[in-house]
């Protein structure tokens, strides 16, 4: 008779899936998860069905096709004035959370400590956890989302492994500042501690905010891993293609779990992605304007409505504060509240959290839609 427990017990169906399904099964007006509602480039589409047809379809080899490494290197280069070596400094893997997941596994050890701040991405603390490490939860500071460094300090000790960065912020749209990176710079320059930083959204900055790399501060170089997504770049989240930018000590690390946790990446989805960088270099400066229109969109669309806000810094993401309407409700139910009797959906913001604030009434809404999806959205909200 089998015996097993769960290393997870405490997990189910995440929201993610849960309010998806609740869209379909009400046609209720899905802003929930974040992908878009719209095509992607068409010439990106096509450089698949090419690469497909050209007979690109066995094994990519292992750390990624050289000259899409090569191609994010440039990327590095142009923004950050960084000199990235393409072969033992970027790995590509099929999607983010795999790279998250790889790197977690390459440093922590049973008993360390790994700090995330509150909100996070829920793929973080499951991942330490399966190590049997312990995650350390610390909540940022509402309503800006910053981070308390007195509570960080206290926080660190002898086990602190690892810190977990997520900058542009997802679910708050916050983004790191210069001095936020100093502040941890001076908390961790004398410790044996590893940053990861998830930086998938780096291109999706607004308001004329600058995106800071950890790379690009010489002090935490040598103890960062950073992790990018050309889904989120791309408009192609099923595509499930990011990468890990490391040093070679620290990606020979990596690259030593991430063998076996998946032998390449999507073949013909790196050779369209190849493709389409050489061909449209003018993808990636326009993405801040493209998605701060529609942000724009969203938030004056609802400008007469009962929601509070404060403009979204980055990501595809806007938090609307719902204080004013139904207090009496926690954000789960809020959520419930608005599909059933609105016909839209979002994702509340408390689970994100380990121990969300008692007075947090904050929901989640994707912008990343057509301009007909954010004014229909629009004028549900206005009427809450």
């Amino acid at each position: 008779m089998l015996d097993l427990q769960s290393k997870l017990p405490d997990l189910g169906v995440t929201i993610f899936s849960t309010m998806s399904a609740l869209a379909q099964q009400l046609g209720a007006l899905n802003l929930s998860q974040g992908f878009p509602d719209f095509p992607a480039p068409p010439d990106l589409i096509e450089a698949l069905g090419r690469a497909s047809t050209s007979g690109f379809n066995q094994y990519a080899p292992g750390d990624g096709l050289p000259l899409l490494r090569a191609l994010v290197a440039d990327l590095y280069l142009q923004r950050d004035q960084l000199s990235l070596d393409p072969a033992q400094e970027i790995t590509i893997t099929p999607g983010a959370t795999i790279a998250i997941f790889c790197a977690i596994q390459a440093v922590v050890r049973a008993g360390e400590e790994v700090i995330i701040f509150d909100p996070s991405y829920d793929s973080y603390a499951p991942t330490v956890q399966v190590l049997g490490a312990k995650p350390i939860h610390l909540a940022l500071q509402h309503p800006d989302f910053s981070v308390n460094w007195n509570q960080v300090k206290d926080a660190i000790n002898d086990r602190t492994r690892m810190i977990i960065v997520n900058t542009p912020h997802n679910p708050t749209g916050s983004v790191w500042s210069k001095a936020d990176w100093q502040q941890l710079i001076e908390l961790i320059r004398e410790r044996n501690i590893v940053v990861l930083s998830d930086e998938v959204y780096e291109h999706l900055v607004f308001d004329d905010v600058q995106h800071y790399s950890a790379l690009s501060f010489p002090e935490l170089r040598e103890r960062s891993f950073v992790i990018g997504s050309f889904g989120k770049t791309f408009h192609v989240t099923g595509w499930k293609t990011g990468f890990c930018v490391a040093t070679p000590a620290l990606m020979k690390l990596f690259r030593q779990v991430y063998q076996f946790a998946s032998f390449c990446g999507v073949t013909p989805v790196q050779v369209a992605l190849t493709e389409y960088l050489q061909q449209h270099p003018e993808h990636i400066p326009q993405l801040s304007a493209f998605y701060q229109a529609k942000r724009d969109l969203f938030n004056s669309s609802i400008q007469n409505s009962r929601f509070q806000w404060r403009p979204s810094q980055g990501t595809y993401f806007q938090n609307l504060d719902y204080s004013e309407i139904r207090p009496d409700l926690e954000d789960v139910a809020m959520c419930q509240y608005l599909a059933h009797q609105h016909g839209i959906v979002a994702i509340p913001v408390s689970v994100f959290y380990k121990q969300p604030p008692k007075d947090l009434r904050l929901l989640r809404f994707c912008f990343a839609k057509k301009e007909q999806t954010l004014l229909q959205a629009g004028e549900i909200l206005s009427k809450v």
